[in-house]
């Protein structure tokens, strides 16, 4: 959050303030006083006949960033080229976001000071630690207090950001949910893909993430992956898959991967 302007090809969250016959301009939520334009071109695919059929003012968006130039302040985005998978993930990165930041403030208020004091004392400080604010106070909440530690943090923040954590965060699991497609043509290609699948399963490297796979329908194989957080459920996904991808090779055969339910 400490960045004045987004860089080409992040993923940026708005709000809609303006609509014209040529484009849209968008409020960025991540980066205070900035605005974007999506063309009218880079609204959606084919021909738009009316961009007010497609963006309205205070609407919120997930766009893509296209070029950015700090010396004008010029930033072009793009709404066609998000993923569906991309506009779920930022939008929940948001929400985490907002979440966090509303609990930084409520520890600030405990010690008297305002949310810029805190970001400033330890805000970015378990932003670099952790990835993101909320993964800080999950993690607090997982490991305890000593997660802090090793930290530069004052003592008087430990405790409140421990308590404040505590106080917010109740934990549930997420799922994540993929397909795998594997072929192999030898003799015993079915026995050879269930070998793979099994010894993909030894690439999740947590106790508190299970990994079920199972057989939908040649060639394809549903991966599912039950996870206390988002970001743990991602990461054993995406190596049970490629650990699948890289077995199957070695004994003949052949495969891909993707999130979701369809290509």
């Amino acid at each position: 959050m400490r960045r004045d302007f987004p860089e080409e090809g992040d993923i940026v969250i708005g709000t809609v303030k303006e609509v014209k016959p040529y484009g849209a301009f968008v409020e960025l939520l991540e980066y205070p006083g900035k605005e974007g334009m999506i063309h009218i071109s880079e609204v959606t695919s084919g021909w738009v006949k009316n961009i007010r059929d497609h963006v309205k003012v205070g609407q919120r968006v997930v766009a893509k960033v296209l070029r950015v130039n700090k010396q004008k302040g010029h930033i072009d985005l793009s709404l066609k080229r998000v993923t569906d998978q991309q506009r779920r993930e930022k939008v929940l990165e948001w929400k985490r976001f907002q979440r966090a930041n509303k609990m930084l403030e409520r520890a600030a208020e405990k010690l008297g000071k305002s949310l810029e004091e805190a970001w400033e004392e330890v805000g970015y400080l378990l932003e670099d630690e952790f990835g993101e604010l909320y993964n800080a106070f999950e993690t607090m909440v997982i490991e305890g207090k000593e997660v802090l530690d090793e930290l530069e943090i004052p003592e008087e923040w430990k405790d409140v950001l421990y308590e404040v954590a505590n106080e917010s965060i109740e934990l549930s699991n997420v799922e994540v949910e993929g397909v795998i497609e594997m072929t192999c043509f030898e003799t015993d290609g079915i026995k050879r893909i269930k070998k793979a699948l099994t010894n993909a399963l030894k690439a999740n490297p947590y106790e508190d993430v299970e990994v079920n796979i199972s057989y939908i329908g040649a060639p394809k194989y549903r991966v599912e992956v039950i996870a206390p957080d988002y970001k743990s459920g991602e990461e054993v996904f995406k190596k049970v898959c490629e650990r699948a991808l890289k077995e199957i090779k070695k004994l003949g055969g052949e495969g891909s991967y993707y999130r979701g339910e369809e290509k």
